[in-house]
């Protein structure tokens, strides 16, 4: 397996939804799914890792967690318990990434979660007075409705960003985007024989009798001022198979192959996208990786243009 070598011109994200955290463990040890997995999250040196289906992760003292730290070369933090049970997590660089809160959810209350997000604030080393909001999230699975309260928990944190922070975030939205300018062909969900997958998936609606694809995450992220790395990447980096599918492609019955697996920037930080992989992870999960790629001094010039935005040099006149 090829290894990305030290790149001090581009910061990566990647975004990668484990099935069942690759097993149980095999007489004390990772299964070689999990091994598999965390050899090819090596091979490409994210800076931030965000996670879904840390599902093993937190046993035995987090040995799991800790076993991950070490064999990427960054430092893990494992989201709480929720409905389900898989939690999130997220891991950082800290030679790119300084860690400046972490806010621990164990002993918070979990509504409206099935799986609570891991969240993390960081400062990139060349911009230390710039707080960054990192959010790895895995939405719920069963219910537009309880994605829909999710996201808009997604967008409190988001709302930092009006007093000078930015923004990071994605994982498995479990739903897909809105269809507009999309290049994977929307599900006809006539088609679909997983009768309980449908209704997770979609919403009634009343003046056809039918089912149509719930868009709310989506839709309601970009209103708020969110932007998906990928769309933008197809767009504006000339870059078409940024948007291609992420999942979808081992469940038969569900209607092929979707979208549902995105990182979102905010409309600043957007501009340093210069690339989006999807990364193919077939016999690893049933979700493939998401690979992000910014560029660093692009990425540091927009940070401290959001500083001085938000603490002005007084002019003389102010001063007085």
């Amino acid at each position: 397996m090829a290894t990305t070598p030290r790149d001090d011109t581009h910061v990566r994200v990647l975004t990668l939804n484990l099935q069942n955290d690759g097993g149980p463990d095999t007489d004390g040890l990772p299964p070689q799914r999990w091994l598999d997995a965390h050899a090819l999250i090596t091979s490409r040196r994210p800076d931030l890792l965000l996670r879904q289906e840390m599902t093993y992760s937190g046993a035995n003292g987090q040995r799991r967690l800790h076993a991950a730290e070490d064999m990427v070369g960054m430092r893990g933090f494992l989201g709480a318990n929720g409905l389900g049970r898989h939690p999130t997590g997220l891991f950082v660089r800290e030679s790119t990434f300084a860690v400046h809160e972490h806010v621990d959810r164990l002993d918070q209350p979990l509504h409206p979660w099935r799986f609570p997000p891991t969240r993390v604030v960081l400062r990139l080393r060349e911009a230390p007075s710039v707080d960054i909001i990192a959010v790895s999230w895995h939405l719920a699975f069963n219910s537009p409705r309880g994605r829909e309260r999710e996201t808009d928990e997604i967008l409190a944190y988001a709302d930092k960003i009006n007093r000078g922070a930015s923004f990071i975030g994605g994982g498995d939205c479990n739903e897909a985007p809105n269809p507009q300018g999309e290049t994977v062909t929307p599900i006809d969900w006539s088609t679909v024989t997983d009768q309980t997958h449908k209704v997770h998936r979609t919403n009634y609606d009343p003046t056809t009798g039918g089912r149509v694809a719930a868009t709310y995450h989506d839709d309601t992220l970009t209103a708020g001022g969110l932007r998906d790395a990928a769309r933008h990447a197809a767009h504006t980096r000339q870059h078409p198979s940024a948007p291609h599918a992420t999942a979808g492609h081992a469940a038969p019955g569900q209607g092929g192959p979707c979208r549902i697996d995105r990182v979102y920037l905010d409309s600043s930080l957007i501009d340093a996208v210069v690339g989006v992989h999807v990364l193919d992870t077939s016999g690893l999960s049933d979700h493939h990786a998401v690979e992000v790629v910014l560029s660093r001094p692009r990425l540091i010039e927009i940070l401290h243009d959001n500083a001085v935005r938000r603490c002005p040099t007084p002019t003389a006149k102010s001063a007085r």
